[in-house]
């Protein structure tokens, strides 16, 4: 499973995101549009934490979701 299927599904994933990382805003999700390197970003500025931190947590995430 590749990342394209995070972007093509972006407006039905938000909740999702949303409910991972309560700390980014509504309009953060429209600027990330589904965009992993913004997702990164974003979670990094909100949270804190490191590149690689964000990256596992955002690998992570994506290894849960049911793709149908």
């Amino acid at each position: 499973m590749d990342w394209n299927r995070v972007e093509g599904n972006w407006k039905q994933l938000k909740g999702k995101v949303k409910e991972q990382w309560g700390n980014l805003t509504d309009d953060d999700l429209d600027k990330i549009a589904g965009k992993r390197d913004q997702l990164e970003g974003k979670i990094q500025e909100r949270y804190g934490i490191q590149k690689d931190a964000a990256k596992k947590q955002i690998d992570s995430w994506f290894d849960r979701q049911t793709w149908n």
